[in-house]
């Protein structure tokens, strides 16, 4: 085996230890003169393993972190896993979508007109003034419902899949470490803000939950900074960012993907965003 690094006998690395196992790092840790020694079965894996064991070592928040993950019924093998009860009301939005998404027929039956933040069929929206107009009547006429229902519409199978993919594994975290209510206000502010501004830009034709996604995302990034907690690749967010921004260009209408509502994910986005900087993060995440 390789040795990696040695340490006092009064450092406990019982949690770490484990979680390495739960990461499938092979590794032991003898005792050799007073002296605790950590050796790794494969020497390219020292570089990342020191990193982390300085992290769970020096940095605040990580080492109760690294012990939820080895305590919680969500966490297998390290990896996040929950069943629908620790994630109940993510649950609900996903089968909700997927219901509006079948009784829609994905945006092609009529219900669909209900669904949308105005009757496209009913006013005239070219203009700004106009929309504002068609929106201030709309909700004067009771129909109270209408900014916030677009993001339960998907016009595709792959819409509502990779939505729903992505509510689950972040939204599901967010349910499960910083409470329910937490999310659901969450779900409701980026709706209402993400719906707001794409319907102010480009009108009432546009649905689906991405809005939703986008803040979400930019929720666990922003609070992860303050409180470790999520298990939240670095490289997602990076690759959230670049795809908003390759759907202000032209490339997605040539790839067949057809025009994507970027005002929504900007307006999710930064919703997310604004809600990790009010919303403090809890005291202590469950186990």
């Amino acid at each position: 085996m390789y040795r990696v690094k040695q340490f006092d006998t009064d450092v406990d690395l019982a949690d770490f230890s484990t979680w390495l196992k739960q990461q499938g790092v092979d590794h032991r840790i003898s005792e050799e003169s007073g002296q605790q020694v950590l050796w790794l079965d494969n020497p390219d894996q020292a570089e990342p393993v020191l990193a982390a064991l300085d992290q769970y070592l020096h940095r605040p928040g990580v080492k109760e972190a690294v012990t939820a993950v080895n305590e919680s019924p969500v966490f297998v093998g390290g990896r996040w896993q929950p069943s629908p009860k620790h994630a109940p009301f993510v649950l609900a939005t996903i089968i909700i979508c997927a219901l509006v998404a079948w009784m829609t027929s994905f945006g092609q039956s009529p219900l669909t007109m209900l669904l949308m933040i105005v009757d496209p069929q009913q006013y005239t929206w070219t203009t700004f003034d106009q929309r504002l107009a068609a929106l201030t009547q709309t909700l004067v006429a009771g129909e109270l419902w209408r900014p916030l229902t677009p993001a339960f519409l998907h016009f595709s199978w792959s819409h509502l899949i990779f939505n729903s993919v992505m509510m689950w594994f972040l939204g599901s975290q967010i349910e499960w470490f910083d409470g329910r209510l937490r999310l659901v206000f969450l779900f409701l502010v980026t709706a209402l803000i993400s719906n707001g501004l794409q319907f102010a830009v480009s009108g009432p034709l546009f649905g689906g939950l991405s809005g939703v996604v986008y803040g979400v995302l930019g929720y666990c990034w922003l609070s992860q900074q303050r409180q470790t907690r999520f298990q939240f690749p670095p490289a997602l967010m990076v690759f959230a960012v670049v795809w908003m921004l390759i759907g202000f260009t032209e490339l997605p209408v040539w790839l067949g993907i057809g025009p994507m509502a970027n005002e929504a994910h900007l307006g999710g986005l930064l919703a997310g965003l604004l809600m990790a900087v009010l919303l403090t993060p809890p005291k202590k995440s469950p186990t």
